[in-house]
């Protein structure tokens, strides 16, 4: 192996950084003349807390663009990696450094989102059925509790026991994948901090909520 391919996977690791640094719950608000979402509700700067600006068309173009700056990475890296000498443990960086770049982006100061939308693009980058699986636990969630929070939550929950049970069946368990699954699983819990406590004193807002003035 050569010097180059030595440098490949840090290079990976901060590109996939720099993509998920755009915090297009910003860009897309300012593009269709809409408050700062770090100004109002939540001041979450993601897809549920645009949604309360009154603007689905604003919350489903972020959801999607937040998706695929984490989805875009890894799969550029799973299909084309190997030519280049990255396997599983560059895999597993860049899947990681494309979530971080979600909740500390550079180019705001690193003050980020909560990387749900960013997590789920990075596990679909992994898999389509694991990412599949992993979706269908949060919209059941969603869809019978209204609280997007607690679906975040247990999809974030579950998504590393997916793929453990789904070694051999549907993907092979590669080490560097799953403790990047499961360090984006804990990284997510831990944002949700407020929002755990909200629920448990009854106080959180459910999904459709208008902003607070």
């Amino acid at each position: 192996m050569n010097s180059l391919q030595v440098i490949y996977p840090e290079l990976a690791a901060l590109a996939a950084y720099l993509i998920g640094s755009l915090s297009f719950a910003v860009i897309v608000s300012r593009l269709m003349g809409l408050s700062d979402p770090r100004t109002y509700g939540s001041k979450n700067p993601g897809a549920t807390n645009v949604l309360r600006s009154g603007s689905k068309a604003a919350a489903i173009v972020t959801l999607l663009l937040d998706a695929a700056k984490g989805w875009l990475p890894v799969m550029l890296v799973s299909v084309y990696g190997p030519a280049y000498g990255l396997a599983e443990g560059t895999v597993g960086m860049v899947a990681l450094g494309a979530f971080l770049g979600h909740l500390y982006p550079l180019y705001f100061r690193f003050q980020g989102g909560k990387g749900v939308a960013t997590a789920l693009g990075v596990i679909i980058g992994l898999n389509w059925m694991l990412g599949l699986a992993t979706m269908l636990s949060f919209a059941l969630i969603a869809y019978f509790f209204r609280y997007v929070s607690l679906a975040s939550i247990v999809a974030a929950v579950f998504a590393p026991v997916y793929y453990m049970f789904g070694d051999g069946l549907a993907w092979s368990l590669e080490a560097p994948v799953l403790m990047a699954i499961c360090l984006m699983s804990l990284l997510l819990i831990y944002r949700h901090a407020e929002n755990i406590g909200r629920l448990v004193r009854g106080t959180e807002s459910k999904l459709g909520s208008k902003k607070t003035a």
